[in-house]
């Protein structure tokens, strides 16, 4: 699966380094730290596969980033998995709504993050 690109979206470090170092064996990982660089990274000829964004943020927040990103052809397609540690019930449904494809709590389970991008990222070869 070292040909997917997923690109991380979190403003704590910390957060951004565990699970780039959970997924970088296995993936290509593109971080960022706000909205706005997860907008120009996501408008990149080089798009991601998936992105893991985080709801709450200052300046632009994951909804809003989504909104964005579902809004234009481009990106409209990319999957949206939404990171929720501080963010309401309602956030997260907003979320879904806004066409995320799914939520997981921080702090993330690493045997759930691998599940769910195993649905979202099929492996071509088991098509």
């Amino acid at each position: 699966m070292k040909d997917k690109t997923i690109l991380v979206v979190d403003d704590a470090p910390e957060n951004l380094d565990l699970l780039v170092g959970l997924l970088k064996d296995n993936y290509n990982v593109k971080a960022a730290i706000n909205g706005k660089l997860a907008l120009k990274i996501a408008q990149a000829p080089n798009k991601p596969d998936v992105i893991l964004l985080d709801i709450v943020m200052p300046d632009l927040d994951g909804l809003e980033v989504c909104r964005r990103l579902k809004s234009d052809s481009e990106t409209a397609d990319i999957p949206i998995i939404f990171l929720s540690g501080q963010a309401s019930s309602e956030d997260c449904d907003r979320g879904l709504e806004l066409g995320g494809a799914a939520y997981l709590h921080k702090p993330v389970d690493p045997g759930s993050l691998f599940s769910l991008l195993d649905i979202v990222l099929p492996d071509p070869h088991f098509s």
